[in-house]
């Protein structure tokens, strides 16, 4: 083999070499900066009112979710997602915040009045979904803070577009840690998962756990899931005040 052929091999390989750490290094950084909330969950819902024959609604949470320590920022992912063999009808989803976790915003979604807010709420917003064909889903990028010396919980609300029938209600479900880390950049929490609290520059405060957590609204006198088939706070409000308007 000539000296000039061998030289023409060997940079080719070395080429490839280089394109291929490239390529591996490429895609190790776009795995170690990707949405790292793992698995979508239903943890906490449950059905409410009848769907339409051959439609399945249900609702997903991440199961880890970050809360930065300094700026008491947090992303979160909501998906409604039929599961039927049929498309769903108009439907709206709603995204509300309690205690210690307040949504500031939800992509593609308008705020919910103050005043149509069910009590023991801080914020909330409503998502004209449309219409889910049989197996498919929609998420929706959820902008939220979460004041870690709190417990704090979030509720997905699957609603008709006239909001007389809720279909779907996962939640208020708590996102929390029994094990605070103040000191760390972030603090990771977990759905379904009480928070305890840390003291502000103590040791932890009282777990704010089962007794007072379940269901928040119930000791309000306004409970999001109603005894019975009563179903969601917003459908017993007369039409023309139902949160669709928005």
């Amino acid at each position: 083999m000539s000296s000039r052929r061998a030289t023409t091999i060997a940079t080719a390989i070395t080429g490839s070499l280089l394109t291929a750490s490239f390529s591996a290094v490429m895609i190790l950084s776009f795995a170690a900066t990707a949405d790292d909330q793992g698995p979508g969950s239903s943890k906490g819902g449950k059905a409410m009112d009848a769907a339409p024959a051959g439609v399945k609604l249900t609702t997903l949470l991440p199961e880890r979710i970050s809360v930065d320590n300094s700026s008491k920022k947090t992303a979160i992912t909501a998906t409604v997602k039929n599961e039927g063999t049929k498309g769903s009808g108009e439907l709206n989803l709603l995204v509300v915040g309690f205690d210690g976790l307040k949504v500031n915003g939800v992509q593609g979604c308008s705020a919910v009045a103050e005043k149509d807010l069910p009590p023991g709420s801080n914020s909330g917003f409503t998502c004209p979904v449309g219409t889910l064909a049989a197996g498919k889903s929609k998420s929706y990028a959820v902008d939220a803070t979460y004041d870690l010396g709190k417990a704090g919980k979030i509720c997905l609300p699957v609603m008709s577009a006239d909001g007389k029938k809720t279909f779907w209600q996962q939640g208020p479900v708590p996102f929390g840690t029994t094990n605070p880390s103040p000191n760390a950049p972030a603090t990771p929490l977990l759905l379904g998962t009480d928070n305890k609290p840390v003291a502000p520059g103590g040791d932890t405060l009282p777990k704010t756990g089962v007794g007072s957590d379940v269901l928040p609204l119930g000791a309000a006198g306004a409970a999001l899931i109603a005894a019975g088939a009563a179903g969601l706070y917003w459908s017993q409000r007369p039409p023309r005040r139902q949160i669709q308007r928005g």
